[in-house]
């Protein structure tokens, strides 16, 4: 009886290890730094964006996710490629490279960029768990960046990497949504790559911002580095060009990882796009101005559940976007400062890095209180992003392209002349954004 009562109380812990054996070998645990980088660009303030394309054209924008796909996933490669060859964040790269006025000049608006952007997203996070729970929206913001801020500082980055990727589900909410409503699917076709609009000063802008906010600066900063983190977690590795043994492997994984995460993240986007013009544009709502309003609309024209799993969708994507935000601005500064970051360090050993995360979360939640509407913070926040993307893009690939800086690794011609053509495009949006409407 008594070792029966023993192998009874024995199982559920052989039970529980088999099952955290069987979580660590999922392929979701296998993915690295792409797939939280592309769900990261579909935070709040991007769900904004990709939803007033949707209202505001119908299905007139899809055509935008196919074009950006392969330019987004080209520099997103390269800055990867960069962070796992030399074993060094993008911003130790450019400090070797570039003369010292380039880097602080492009680290400084990436942190004014990054702080807006925050406050913008976790406005939207604040907004929609309201609605959602019913509780304050404040209190609501005020929990949420204490929560990141705790996972981000305390939490060890190969413990707190698992919790992201697994948040990367969330993304799966706006297809979700599609099975709640009618899809003109033959329409839908049609108008990815034929759209049918007259591009005026409003179209010129919507675009403008569409490309901005795919494209954008935090993204690269934060991919570089996390292929660093992932290399230092790593037992016995080190950067590709003292380590050329497992470079094959490595640059085949960089590609499929950066690759199918910034699919996913444009497939996510073309779906939120999809159904905003399926509801709100159909139903004559085209004017769109936070992520919470695009949720709030969608209660009463596709229903209860529709609204509850848009909303998830974006407190999900918020959880990771923040911190990405937040973390890109802390190896950015730290890089450029000399300063000790990662992660994977205690705070007390990194305490400026840290300080970073800490301070650009807590000004984006201190904005909610001032007069600088969440709104005026995104529109602002787009701006210094297209500003700065545009040079940092050009800085990206002569790295990525330098046999001085990459060895042998240097990024392949074809991908070099997509992130060129990417750079001219995002000179153009660059232009419109700054032009007066």
């Amino acid at each position: 009886m008594l070792s029966s009562e023993k192998a009874n109380s024995a199982a559920p812990s052989g039970t529980l290890s088999e099952f955290r054996a069987r979580l660590k070998q999922h392929p979701l645990a296998r993915v690295g730094p792409g797939l939280i980088t592309g769900v990261a660009d579909d935070d709040p303030s991007g769900i904004a964006t990709y939803s007033q394309a949707g209202a505001q054209f119908g299905l007139n924008m899809l055509w935008t996710m196919p074009l950006t796909f392969p330019l987004m996933a080209a520099i997103q490669s390269m800055c990867a490629r960069i962070g796992r060859v030399t074993g060094k964040g993008l911003a130790a790269n450019i400090k070797s490279a570039f003369p010292p006025l380039v880097l602080r000049g492009v680290v400084a608006m990436l942190l004014v960029a990054n702080v807006l952007n925050i406050a913008a997203d976790v406005a939207a996070m604040g907004e929609v768990a309201e609605l959602v729970s019913g509780l304050n929206r404040h209190i609501m913001t005020v929990l949420f960046v204490l929560g990141t801020l705790f996972l981000q500082v305390l939490v060890p980055y190969h413990r707190y990497v698992v919790f992201l990727k697994w948040l990367t589900l969330s993304l799966l909410a706006y297809a979700a949504v599609l099975f709640t409503v009618h899809v003109p699917w033959g329409q839908v076709a049609l108008r990815t790559f034929w759209p049918r609009f007259t591009f005026d000063a409003n179209a010129a802008a919507v675009v403008t911002g569409v490309f901005g906010t795919t494209i954008s600066p935090y993204l690269f900063f934060w991919q570089a580095s996390e292929e660093v983190e992932e290399m230092k977690a790593e037992q016995g590795a080190g950067p590709l060009l003292s380590n050329k043994s497992t470079a094959s492997a490595e640059l085949r994984r960089i590609r499929w990882d950066t690759w199918t995460g910034m699919f996913y993240s444009n497939v996510t986007a073309y779906l939120i796009i999809l159904a905003t013009a399926v509801t709100l544009n159909v139903a004559g709502i085209t004017d769109i101005n936070t992520a919470a309003e695009a949720a709030s609309a969608l209660k009463p024209l596709a229903g209860d559940f529709a609204f509850f799993i848009f909303a998830l969708g974006i407190l999900g994507v918020g959880l990771i976007g923040v911190p990405v935000l937040a973390g890109s601005g802390a190896y950015a500064l730290a890089e450029t400062m000399n300063w000790k970051e990662g992660l994977e360090l205690k705070a007390t050993d990194a305490r400026g890095f840290y300080g970073v995360i800490a301070v650009s979360v807590l000004a984006g939640m201190v904005i909610q209180y001032s007069p600088i509407s969440p709104m005026k913070a995104l529109f602002w926040s787009a701006v210094i992003n297209g500003v700065v993307a545009v040079p940092l893009m050009i800085v990206v690939i002569l790295l990525a392209s330098s046999k001085t800086v990459m060895g042998e690794f240097t990024v392949p011609r074809s991908v070099v002349v997509i992130g060129w053509i990417a750079t001219a495009i995002m000179a153009v949006a660059a232009l419109g954004m700054l032009l007066p409407g």
